[in-house]
């Protein structure tokens, strides 16, 4: 097993293994006793004197899970806050177009009051008899 490791640590370090030997290196590192900078360098020695000795973890490690909760409850109020800021620019949006469109047909309206009032006099002048009758002033 040993002379195994050793030949399959020689062509890692000639970096000739293929994906399976590094595979097999590994799980042979995990049963086999001794070479501890091998065994660190594939990262088992540190997973298994946590499991061998049942160390707990240390506090630091509790406290990055509490932070990773902090962060994905961050990125939720985040999502959360810009959805609700689109929403109410969307409405503010919709509340200016409107006005707009409330403005236009007010002054479409109005001008087309004025057009009315325009038609009427113009309508006059089919009971002239001459020009000079449009200059005159009417008085009542």
């Amino acid at each position: 097993m040993n002379s195994r490791i050793k030949q399959l640590l020689d062509k890692y370090w000639e970096s000739e293994t293929s994906l399976e030997e590094e595979a097999e290196l590994k799980f042979l590192l995990q049963e086999a006793k001794g070479f501890e900078s091998e065994k660190q360098l594939f990262g088992i020695l540190d997973s298994y004197i946590y499991e061998e000795t049942n160390i707990k973890m240390p506090k630091r490690a509790i406290k990055v899970r509490k932070v990773a909760w902090l962060n994905w409850a961050a990125s939720v109020a985040i999502l959360i806050g810009s959805f609700v800021g689109w929403r109410a620019y969307e409405r503010h949006q919709q509340e200016q177009a409107y006005k707009e469109v409330v403005a236009a047909l007010s002054l479409i309206q109005e001008n087309w009051s004025k057009g009315q009032q325009e038609i009427e006099k113009m309508s006059d002048l089919k009971y002239l008899s001459t020009p000079t009758d449009l200059f005159e002033k009417k008085e009542k």
